[in-house]
């Protein structure tokens, strides 16, 4: 006797253990997701600059106080510390951020205009962007 699939099982079949229909058979194939294997991506962070205000005598302790509130948004104290810094040290360090960030804030600094309280103030204070070495990162 011949017997062809139909697409059912015959549960009753001399060579399958008897079971009812419902069960689950020990050889059903087990479905699993695939597994994807994502290759390691690293992120290279952007490298730092710093943002650099520069010392001259063109301009009072209150034009750079005045200057850093409307810029940065400094309290009257902090900015008063880095106006001590920059007249003591010859420069002080406003900022470290991605390039961009601190070019945008030079353009700032160097439209800001001159001091009025100072009649040989011609123009803004400088300030450079430098790139930070990455052994001294902050």
């Amino acid at each position: 006797m011949h017997r062809r699939w139909t697409g059912t099982i015959d549960w009753m079949s001399p060579q399958q253990p008897t079971r009812p229909p419902h069960a689950v058979s020990p050889t059903r194939p087990t479905v699993r997701p695939d597994v994807v294997i994502e290759e390691e991506t690293k992120v290279v962070p952007e490298p730092l600059w710093r943002l650099i205000l520069l010392d001259d005598n063109d301009h009072s302790y209150d034009y750079v106080i005045e200057m850093l509130g409307a810029i940065f948004g400094y309290g009257v104290e902090k900015a008063f510390a880095l106006a001590r810094i920059v007249d003591t040290q010859g420069r002080v360090t406003l900022m470290t951020a991605e390039r961009t960030a601190c070019e945008a804030k030079q353009s700032q600094i160097h439209a800001y205009g001159a001091d009025p309280r100072i009649a040989a103030s011609k123009g803004s204070m400088s300030a450079i962007v430098e790139p930070i070495d990455a052994l001294e990162a902050p």
